[in-house]
């Protein structure tokens, strides 16, 4: 029997890339609801509460109303917005996030993918807080560049309109307050007692993105230069197919750039160990749209469905 699933906010940029991931598998019935209703509360509570599984990828207070709406214990939400991902009571969709945390999504009807942003940098922060290389009260900041993908679709149409202005030609800083909604997931879930100082760029490329961790070794335990770093983050994440760590040096096979598009179109991500003995700097590398996004909510349901993980995704 198939798995019937419900994708509630399909028009937008990670609805259709759940969609991508999902065609050509024999093992899914996709419900659709008709466009005029999409907003129908009531035909959207006959879809959801008809599926085994629905994907949220709405604005927040939507999801939080989608979820309302569902009636059927036997219904697992995978909910790609902010709204629930702090919450205790929903599972938060990074299997990789440690020993624990693949179980907790397999045994859970509510599962809060995490934020594009924050995957990035929970990747290289909790294991680093966990491990006891860092402390929770570090004062941890991060830098980060994405694709225009994740703007949104009022800001998708404005760089891909003939008539752009011209400062969106250029990298664009934001978030300038400090009040990113990412930072919330970000604190919580890398184990932080203080909120991440986070510096998000948006630029003129439709998607991947990297996040990045300076960090002073002389402030961190154990820790002489990148490659105890890189020992421990490659340990933590031994046997994991969706996060490769590169070893320090690796970033000499791009002539010691790191570009930000490479892994568009891929559902994995890659971190670089970078820096020497004084200062280290951590990459995450990954497509936002992918992992950061369709590709992770993908993932939450193979394992919600006890099939390869990989199953529908590009690795």
């Amino acid at each position: 029997m198939k798995t019937k699933v419900f994708v509630d906010g399909s028009e937008g940029t990670t609805g259709l890339r759940i969609y991508e991931r999902l065609e050509g598998r024999d093992d899914i019935e996709i419900i659709k609801i008709d466009p005029e209703k999409r907003k129908d509360p009531d035909e959207r509570a006959k879809m959801i509460n008809g599926s085994d599984i629905t994907f949220l990828c709405l604005p927040d207070d939507a999801s939080r109303e989608s979820v309302s709406l569902c009636t059927n214990d036997n219904v697992k939400i995978i909910d790609a917005s902010t709204a629930h991902r702090t919450l205790d009571e929903w599972a938060y969709g990074l299997p990789e996030l440690n020993k624990k945390q693949r179980e907790l999504i397999k045994n859970s009807h509510r599962v809060a993918v995490p934020g594009c942003y924050a995957t990035g940098f929970i990747c290289i922060a909790a294991p680093l807080v966990e491990h006891g290389i860092m402390s929770p009260d570090y004062p941890v900041s991060a830098f980060a560049l994405s694709g225009y993908s994740g703007a949104g679709k009022k800001a998708i149409a404005v760089y891909e309109s003939d008539e752009k202005p011209v400062d969106f030609n250029a990298p664009r800083e934001y978030a300038l307050t400090q009040q990113h909604k990412h930072i919330p997931e970000m604190q919580k879930r890398a184990g932080l007692s203080r909120k991440p100082l986070f510096s998000p760029v948006v630029d003129d490329y439709y998607s991947g993105m990297f996040v990045s961790l300076p960090f002073y070794t002389d402030m961190l335990n154990g820790v002489k230069g990148p490659e105890d770093v890189y020992k421990v983050l490659k340990e933590h994440y031994e046997g994991e197919r969706f996060i490769k760590v590169n070893a320090p040096g690796s970033e000499s096979e791009y002539n010691g750039f790191i570009s930000a598009n490479v892994y568009s179109g891929r559902d994995d991500l890659e971190i670089f160990v970078t820096g020497n003995e004084e200062r280290i700097v951590v990459t995450s590398r990954f497509d936002n749209l992918g992992k950061g996004a369709s590709g992770a909510a993908v993932q939450c349901m193979n394992i919600l469905l006890g099939c390869d993980e990989a199953k529908g995704l590009n690795l």
